[in-house]
């Protein structure tokens, strides 16, 4: 079944400010929301559905990868909520806050200090980008890339939790371990209960009384990580890929940020590539021009043969239907090459040679005699790209 389109799911346009995208977020998860569904499985993937249009649409890049390239821009940029790559639980954590603490409490009994899932833990990594260069052949079909990162990852010692151990770790005396402080305030027009963070523990439930010897108390260590990246066939330089969950770790448990990948193309020795088309510059020699002959090619997937007609005039441009790149939108769409003959003119002859040419320069048919029909060099372009 294929995904609807996120800005359809949260029910805006595609010009809908930052702010749109957040109260049409809040009013549709608010509407499916699991305490108001209780047992209802379609208004649980609509809730979840919601949360995975909205961590698309509320991220700079990665909405602008989605206008660009659609569904197919942000493979693997969301957490798979739909799909059971991140739970009920994880989905509050990361964006509860779009509801504010106060509509958590009056709502939905209590608050997110019902929830434990829901209580924020640690601090939540940064986004970390790297290049990653690819040949002509990799773009073509795909490839998957194991990349080694410098990053922080999860300390081992402690198991991020930032603790020297589960002694270390007692619930926050402040908040008694809901990550909430009520307060009650009297106004004219009665009295008011605000729900914050609490700012002993910033909203984690518990405090750490020793800290881990290895991270110092942060849950995580500065190392080298061997990240697997599934390159999808199609792609094209500038764009940008999004593997969830791997960036830089969270402190003390923290959500890790992401790793935003830039594609960059190899220079092939041969070809070039035009949008979804390759090009290709063939040399002949005027007696090959002359005569026709066969020859072969390179293409992106090997080499190809051809037939160059008799006749043949420089500037032709023949083209080989498929042997281009793919469409990264769609399986079945594929560019084509495009093969640019140019007719060599010899700068160095021997004498002999020189004799022999000068003999023919004369001959009727040597001289250039083009056909009225004969397309000129910018008829050929826009042949070619209309």
């Amino acid at each position: 079944m294929s995904k609807r389109d996120y800005y359809e799911v949260l029910g805006v346009s595609k010009s809908a400010s930052a702010e749109e995208i957040k109260k049409a977020y809040r009013k549709v998860a608010m509407q499916f929301h699991p305490d108001r569904n209780p047992g209802d499985k379609a208004a649980e993937d609509k809730f979840k559905e919601a949360a995975e249009a909205y961590e698309i649409l509320s991220d700079t890049d990665k909405r602008a990868q989605y206008d660009r390239f659609g569904h197919a821009g942000v493979s693997g940029n969301g957490r798979g909520f739909g799909g059971g790559g991140m739970n009920m639980d994880d989905i509050f954590s990361q964006f509860g806050d779009v509801f504010g603490e106060d509509l958590f409490g009056s709502f939905f009994g209590g608050g997110r200090s019902n929830r434990q899932g829901q209580r924020a833990r640690g601090v939540r990594g940064s986004n970390l980008r790297v290049k990653l260069k690819l040949s002509y052949e990799e773009i073509a079909k795909g490839v998957t890339k194991n990349i080694k990162v410098k990053k922080y990852v999860s300390c081992t010692t402690c198991g991020g939790s930032g603790a020297k151990d589960k002694g270390s770790v007692q619930t926050c005396g402040t908040c008694q371990g809901s990550g909430q402080v009520r307060r009650v305030q009297n106004t004219f027009l009665g009295q008011m209960q605000t729900v914050t963070t609490c700012p002993t523990c910033n909203g984690e439930g518990t405090t750490i009384t020793a800290k881990c010897g290895s991270c110092k108390g942060e849950g995580r260590v500065y190392a080298e990580e061997t990240i697997t990246i599934d390159v999808p066939a199609g792609v094209q330089a500038g764009m940008q890929l999004s593997v969830s969950g791997k960036g830089n770790a969270g402190e003390r448990g923290g959500t890790a940020g992401d790793l935003i990948v830039l594609i960059e193309e190899e220079a092939h020795k041969e070809l070039h590539r035009e949008g979804l088309n390759v090009a290709y510059d063939l040399y002949i020699s005027f007696t090959d021009a002359v005569f026709g002959t066969s020859l072969e090619v390179p293409t992106i997937d090997g080499r190809a043969k051809i037939k160059i007609p008799p006749g043949t005039q420089g500037g032709k441009i023949f083209r080989l239907k498929g042997k281009g790149f793919p469409n990264v939108h769609s399986h079945y769409e594929k560019g084509d090459q495009l093969i640019q003959v140019n007719v060599w003119t010899p700068q160095q002859l021997s004498e002999e040679e020189k004799e022999l040419l000068e003999k023919l320069s004369d001959a009727p048919n040597l001289k250039p005699q083009p056909e009225k029909a004969e397309k000129g060099f910018f008829d050929k372009i826009r042949d070619l790209f209309s």
